[in-house]
């Protein structure tokens, strides 16, 4: 716990200080001032992410990584040290003693639960080898060859490679996911302020999700990241809302968040139908000029990330074959790479075979849903298949208020996050319905629908609050157990490890590649590893250079 804490007071030193430039940058060219201490900080860590990518493709992303992003972080301070002491007082300082005694709760349980739980399995498959290759040299072109889950780019592991203080801690942490949690808690105990706001029922699903990973999120993997930044936009799009907020800037910036959701995992991409809200204001004022910046903002978010997928697998975008645009010889198989990509599909939808991938969905989905679901999984798609014929009566009645030339512009951008979860849901349930993949828009479409239901016939908040009561209590008992049951394991001073399995090993020309003698996991401490024994095919003299398919 003690490193835990250590390596978050750095991480959020530094993303608070990097959110604090940015937010400089979007107070001179869009107006606007951002001003929400987590908002600071969940931009810092997006721009952090940015940093750690674009140093990758240099080289590895370790300590001369760390020191430039020290340095930056001084001089931004130097520069505007008046401005962050007058926020922190601001927003700190003028807190009730009960707010900073629940912020210190909250944040001791994160750092306990990131401290130890159960590491992800595909954390010791390729979560950590892929962060380590991130540490050792950045970049490798055609990594994908010799494990094709190397390709799957998620941006995270440069966050936690940039992070992982390896040389001062002796091991490689992981604690970035739990930082995120931490943020998005505090965002969630920013509600609930009046009576109960769509973004409250925002707030409520997010909390949910919260109290579901507490015992995972000491693994370093992507899908729990990318559901509390959807979380998080899906939050902040709605609480500007109900503050009528009128300066497009904070939802174009959101959407810019989104790109960087895409760049976590793709299936964030489709929550970009928000984009509808900016683009609309933008162009019917002929603001062309902040057109063109939010778009170059977004391609500096996803520029170093396609890049490195392009590095890793020969595809601007991996799994997607069918987007074979470059002429690379360490470019991924297309048999492979679409094997891979059926894969994860069928898999997520529990059948487990790769020629099932075009199987209708009247055929595979009764299997998933009696399979793959546990039964508060079975009634949460029960739910959310109901929302989706409410969210078509909403989007119906408001296209008849529309036709009748009512003013529809408040209920239409309330109903088009609800689109922008919906249409989210239905490509998730559809693609590959891994509950874990798609959690956020689970909750999301069913308690956002709840909050709307509710809106229209409340007549009082007692028993909303009731329920939130019971929520909290349940939840609280539960995080109790789990705290009793992990309370003997020894991880107060330094973070639970990855794993370490029985290995063996072979020479492939003069390097050690290490593999299992069982399973196909591997760990983090013996590098390079791979999880089966095969060719490897190297693309020059040194490693550095690369790799190419087996065959070639």
């Amino acid at each position: 716990m003690a490193f835990v804490i250590l390596n978050w007071g750095y991480i959020l030193t530094a993303t608070f200080l990097c959110g604090f430039a940015f937010s400089k940058f979007v107070e001179k060219v869009f107006g606007f001032q951002i001003k929400n201490l987590v908002e600071l900080s969940f931009w810092g860590v997006v721009f952090a992410t940015v940093y750690a990518q674009v140093f990758s493709l240099f080289g590895g992303v370790g300590i001369t990584a760390n020191l430039l992003l020290i340095s930056v972080c001084i001089l931004i301070f130097v520069v505007w040290k008046k401005e962050i002491a007058a926020i922190f007082f601001e927003k700190l300082c003028n807190r009730t003693v009960l707010y900073k005694i629940t912020i210190v709760v909250i944040t001791v349980l994160w750092c306990y639960c990131t401290s130890r739980g159960y590491m992800h399995y595909d954390s010791d498959l390729y979560h950590a080898q892929s962060i380590r290759w991130i540490e050792e040299y950045g970049i490798v072109k055609g990594l994908g060859n010799i494990h094709v889950r190397f390709a799957y780019n998620s941006s995270i592991f440069a966050l936690s490679a940039l992070y992982s203080m390896r040389g001062i801690a002796g091991q490689s942490l992981h604690t970035v996911n739990g930082l995120i949690a931490l943020l998005l808690s505090i965002e969630v105990l920013e509600g609930f302020k009046k009576r109960f706001a769509l973004s409250d029922f925002a707030r409520i699903g997010a909390f949910y999700y919260l109290t579901l990973i507490y015992r995972d999120i000491v693994a370093p993997a992507s899908d729990y990241c990318v559901m509390c930044v959807v979380f998080y936009i899906v939050i902040r799009w709605l609480s500007y809302l109900e503050a009528e907020e009128q300066n497009i800037a904070p939802y174009g910036l959101l959407c810019v968040m989104g790109v960087f959701g895409i760049t976590l995992k793709l299936t964030a991409g489709v929550l970009l139908l928000l984009l509808l809200k900016p683009a609309y204001e933008l162009f019917k004022e002929r603001r062309y000029r902040e057109i063109v910046l939010y778009l170059l903002t977004g391609l500096f978010v996803l520029a170093p990330w396609m890049l490195r997928t392009a590095f890793l697998s020969g595809y601007l975008i991996y799994p997607f074959p069918a987007l074979d645009v470059l002429h690379v010889d360490w470019k991924i198989d297309a048999a492979a790479a679409a094997l891979d990509a059926a894969e994860i599909k069928t898999w997520g939808r529990g059948l487990n075979n790769a020629a099932l991938a075009g199987l209708p969905v009247k055929e595979w989905f009764p299997h998933w849903f009696q399979t793959m679901l546990p039964v508060t999984g079975k009634l949460l798609i029960l739910a959310d298949l109901a929302c989706i014929v409410i969210f078509a009566v909403f989007a119906i009645r408001l296209l008849i208020k529309a036709v009748r030339k009512e003013n529809v512009y408040n209920i239409a951008n309330r109903v088009l996050v609800l689109a922008a979860v919906a249409v989210s849901y239905l490509f998730w349930q559809l693609s590959a319905p891994l509950l874990r993949y798609g959690y956020a828009y689970v909750l999301l479409l069913l308690t956002l629908t709840a909050g709307f239901v509710y809106q229209k016939i409340r007549k009082s908040g007692h028993m909303m609050c009731c329920a939130v009561v019971l929520l909290l209590a349940a939840k609280t008992i539960s995080l109790a157990g789990y705290v009793i049951d992990t309370a003997d394991k020894p991880y107060y001073i330094a973070q639970q490890n990855y794993g370490f399995y029985d290995l063996d090993s072979f020479v492939a020309q003069g390097v050690t590649f290490y593999y299992p003698k069982n399973g196909d996991r591997v760990g983090y401490d013996n590098f390079p590893a791979v999880p089966r024994r095969e060719e490897i095919v190297f693309r020059g003299a040194h490693i550095r250079n690369g790799f190419k398919p087996s065959g070639k």
